[in-house]
């Protein structure tokens, strides 16, 4: 038996921000595979199972627009948190985002529409007797029917909510044909080593609105 879902992934706006283009958010041209594992943790996260994407259809072409957002443009120290830590009085736990705050501007997706076809695999972690794949999938699906969440799904930023469905029958078809190119594209973020975070990317390539992520070549 297969432990894979095959979710719907739908919002009014999305933004996958890249990483070299920061001051003035843009996003990337379609989920990335860190967002979509994101979307299925908010529904179902246990230390003892790992998610995996394995493909991302991309149902509608991109379609970008562009908007103001408000931003803070600073952030609590490391010398506030050492301090709070310690329970010093003088040490200030949150930013006044009426001194603090920006409009930026930011090109995003609009109209988006995704299905995230994953599976997951057992960790080992926190391990308890009958704690088997079947039970984990079970629970999961029982929460995608039901439409419940440990938190709200976003399209790669709160602001942007999605709205996620269980996909239990054919997966529709793309408005996109053809073979597409889009190039280095972030695939997750590699926390082996807290002192050292390092992105992971990948070549995005797509065919017919497809993206297959089970065998491309990551890179650091």
């Amino acid at each position: 038996m297969g432990y894979g879902v095959k979710v719907l992934v739908e919002g009014d706006y999305a933004l996958f921000t890249r990483p070299e283009l920061k001051v003035e958010r843009y996003s990337y041209d379609f989920i990335t595979p860190s967002a979509a594992r994101g979307i299925l943790e908010s529904i179902y996260w246990k230390p003892q199972i790992k998610w995996r994407i394995n493909r991302i259809h991309v149902l509608k072409k991109p379609e970008f627009t562009t908007i103001l957002r408000n931003e803070v443009d600073c952030k609590i120290s490391d010398s506030d948190v050492r301090k709070l830590m310690e329970n010093s009085k003088s040490a200030k736990g949150y930013i006044d985002t009426t001194q603090s705050i920006q409009q930026r501007s930011a090109t995003v997706l609009k109209n988006v529409k995704y299905v995230i076809e994953a599976d997951f695999i057992m960790t080992g972690i926190n391990s308890e007797e009958g704690d088997t794949p079947e039970k984990h999938y079970n629970v999961i699906l029982r929460r995608l029917r039901n439409g419940q969440y440990f938190h709200k799904s976003y399209l790669g930023t709160r602001e942007f909510p999605a709205k996620v469905t269980l996909l239990e029958g054919e997966c529709p078809k793309s408005e996109l044909v053809g073979e597409q190119d889009y190039g280095l594209m972030l695939y997750d973020m590699d926390y082996s080593d807290k002192n050292n975070i390092t992105p992971i990317f990948f070549r995005a390539k797509m065919v017919d609105g497809i993206v297959d992520l089970t065998s491309v070549e990551k890179v650091r």
